[in-house]
């Protein structure tokens, strides 16, 4: 396979938002590959659903049934808390309110997710895209299956809450391998798909994902609630941890036949000392911003993802049945899918940039007309109203930063340093998420009247809201372009810095890869075919 080097590769014209720069049919990075081999990577390393069209006809019945990955496992094990945590309250009242158990048990796998990232994050870049996905996929299934079986000693309920803590702590490192590890790996793996669809395949095999998760997260309760009754929910609450097995199970074969990907093997700094001084002086700038923008939106999105079925329960009043809540949450959350899969077609069609200011601004105005109506729309009678503007609300901050901050993030550095990159990102994101969920029940405390009060619903809402006007012009005036062939133009980019700085790129790549490349480039400049010897091939 013949791989495009800097001396035969095209000029790269400064990356742009429309996919008009390089057109749709614009010849893939491998085009010696079939699109099986260049989409599959990108299935395992982000990935969901394989769609029909990208099967061939030897892998249909083995991998059509292959339908989640970590990210869905994120999704599914971040929102099934919540639920959770509504569970718990009913089967212990007070003794469980009122401890900080039920803080720690939302919250703690936020704070496992930053160590994951960051960890994760270094080996990713120094050692293998593959073994980190690897590490992370087994240490999710190992504390999903200990976090449904949390017992304390002696039956104590103290003990299990604190089994329980612990658990998912640990399961949210394994949740943060994921996104340096999975989610870059997947955006290296986009660059051999073809030009103008490379957004979208990583969208639907990232984000959407999550958002696939999320709505499970509510959707199993509730089914399992009507299966085992409200007699049975100690049984409902460990069956819906457990059953969050199913989806890093289903991930081992695939992930284990992964190769690491073709920018890693040409740009990884594994095998030299990182310039550390130099990488932040091209970065920091841009990477503050980045994280910035994702704290912002993780603080509200997850928070409100936790805390959308207390909500609803509230409204509902007492005497509705569990299923019912759990029922009108998954209502909920199936909103975040419209915006996560037409965000995904838009990204490609206006570019991450463009996509993300204008749908977050959206999201802030919604949410300011949500605050508005709250006393309106928080009554039992109306509550099919709340749901609607309240999806609507959730939806359009899928289409914007949930689609487009994550490729963002894995597209504006090079290859060398990309999973450190996006992990700081990332883990600033996990790091909003992880103070909104303790920040937002005292928003709602300490609201007059109360947090079961009127303003104890709007107060949220005016923060989140405030925070998505604010991110969006913080993306509108200092977020970089993003064009469909961003990664290989920032890795030309960094390269020319650093040489410009007197650092030498020639310690770049794995060195079995590089010999591998140098020996084709040999035999192919010992085959003149009156072209000039050494002159490269032209690309059809």
């Amino acid at each position: 396979m013949k791989f495009l080097t800097h001396r035969n590769q095209r000029e790269l014209s400064p990356a742009d938002d429309s996919i008009a720069e390089y057109g749709h049919d614009a010849v893939p990075v491998n085009p010696e590959k079939s699109r099986w081999e260049r989409s599959w990577p990108t299935i395992a390393c982000g990935a969901g659903t394989v769609p029909d069209l990208l099967l061939p006809s030897h892998f249909h019945h083995a991998l059509t049934d292959l339908s989640s990955t970590g990210l869905f496992s994120d999704g599914y094990l971040n929102g099934v808390i919540g639920q959770v945590n509504t569970i718990l309250k009913q089967l212990y009242g007070t003794a469980y309110t009122n401890s900080s158990a039920q803080s720690n048990v939302t919250a703690i796998t936020f704070a496992g997710t930053v160590v994951g990232q960051l960890f994760f994050g270094y080996v990713s870049d120094h050692y293998s895209r593959k073994w980190a996905l690897m590490a992370s996929t087994i240490l999710l299934i190992i504390f999903t299956a200990l976090s449904a079986g949390s017992y304390g000693a002696g039956g104590s309920l103290g003990g299990m809450l604190a089994a329980l803590t612990a658990w998912r702590f640990l399961l949210g490192i394994g949740i943060g391998g994921e996104y340096p590890a999975g989610s870059v790996a997947c955006a290296e793996s986009t660059g051999e798909l073809k030009s103008g669809h490379r957004n979208r395949w990583f969208i639907m095999f990232t984000n959407v994902q999550i958002d696939a998760g999320t709505i499970l997260s509510s959707l199993v309760p509730m089914i399992l609630v009507l299966i085992c009754s409200e007699n049975h929910l100690r049984l409902v609450w460990r069956l819906s941890l457990g059953l969050g097995v199913v989806p890093p199970l289903s991930l081992l074969y695939l992930r284990a036949k992964l190769d690491e990907p073709e920018e890693f093997k040409k740009e990884s700094m594994k095998n030299t000392t990182t310039p550390w001084l130099l990488v932040l002086k091209f970065y920091w700038l841009r990477l503050s911003v980045v994280a910035f923008i994702w704290f912002i939106y993780d603080f509200s999105a997850y928070s409100f993802s936790i805390y959308s079925t207390q909500w609803i329960s509230v409204i509902l009043g007492d005497d509705t049945s569990l299923w019912k809540s759990f029922g009108w949450g998954t209502l909920v959350n199936a909103f975040y899918l419209p915006g996560a899969i037409a965000g995904a077609y838009i990204s490609d069609w206006i570019g991450p940039r463009r996509a993300l200011y204008t749908f977050v601004f959206l999201q802030g105005c919604v949410g300011f007309l949500m605050a508005g109506l709250y006393g309106i729309l928080a009554k039992k009678e109306n509550i099919a109203g709340f749901v609607v503007i309240y999806g609507i609300f959730l939806s359009l901050g899928e289409a914007g930063p949930g689609d487009n901050i994550g490729l963002v993030a894995s597209k504006t550095s090079a290859t060398a340093i990309r999973g450190q990159y996006y992990a700081i990102a990332a883990a600033s994101g996990k790091l909003g998420a992880f103070i909104g969920t303790y920040v937002f029940p005292i928003i709602q405390k300490r609201a007059p009247g109360g947090a079961d009060s009127t303003r104890g619903g709007q107060d949220p809402f005016f923060v989140s809201s405030s925070l998505c006007l604010f991110s969006a012009a913080l993306a509108f005036c200092a977020l970089p372009h993003i064009g469909q062939d961003t990664i290989r133009s920032e890795d030309g980019k960094f390269r020319a810095y650093l040489e410009g700085q007197g650092w030498d790129t020639g310690r770049m790549g794995i060195k079995g890869y590089l010999r591998q490349q140098e020996s084709t480039s040999g035999v192919d400049d010992d085959d003149d075919d009156g072209m000039g010897r050494g002159e490269p091939e032209p690309r059809v």
